[in-house]
């Protein structure tokens, strides 16, 4: 876990109705800007819930580090980890917007924040673009024709790709997937 420690100097950290039981699951997402970059958690009880239990977001009032081909994960690590740590404990489940694993099994983003956490909690990667030959199973959820892309580590794809699946929300992307990616927008 070391490995991807890192300060966000003068970060501004954010909750909304706080609920003192541990989240089953959430959902998170990093929006990176010229001067800043935000961490948003979205947590809910359950896999169909239509609300979150609570939200929070981490600003880090500093650039961000730029990108490294190849690298994705190192970048986005340190704010995933840093949104988390605002947690009591680490959630059942975790779920990113990518890819647990990528073409020929290499780590993505989620088998890396899986081992990071050491296997403490299940990490499913919801990715809105293929990618060459990633690892994951297409859904079609709502009326739409383009897929998302389901990957996991630490439970089946298949199981990962139902849960998904019965996510709240008549859309493409379930409620409280859309409902982070706006919180990290803020």
């Amino acid at each position: 876990m070391n490995r991807y420690r890192m300060t966000i100097t003068r970060a501004v950290v954010r909750t909304r109705s706080c609920d003192p039981m541990l989240p089953r699951l959430v959902a998170l997402d990093v929006d990176y800007r010229t001067d800043s970059v935000v961490a948003a958690c979205v947590a809910f009880d359950d896999w169909s819930a239509p609300t979150p239990s609570f939200e929070k977001t981490l600003r880090s009032l500093t650039p961000p580090p730029a990108y490294e081909p190849g690298h994705f994960y190192r970048r986005e690590m340190p704010y995933l980890l840093g949104v988390l740590a605002l947690l009591d404990e680490n959630p059942d489940f975790i779920i990113v917007d990518g890819f647990v694993w990528l073409d020929e099994g290499k780590p993505g983003l989620g088998a890396h924040l899986h081992e990071a956490l050491a296997g403490k909690s299940v990490v499913v990667g919801v990715a809105k673009r293929p990618f060459r030959e990633a690892l994951a199973l297409p859904l079609l959820r709502g009326i739409s024709q383009q897929p998302l892309f389901v990957s996991a580590a630490g439970m089946e794809t298949g199981v990962a790709l139902e849960a998904v699946r019965r996510m709240h929300g008549p859309h493409r992307v379930p409620t409280l997937l859309q409902r982070v990616d706006r919180l990290s927008r803020t």
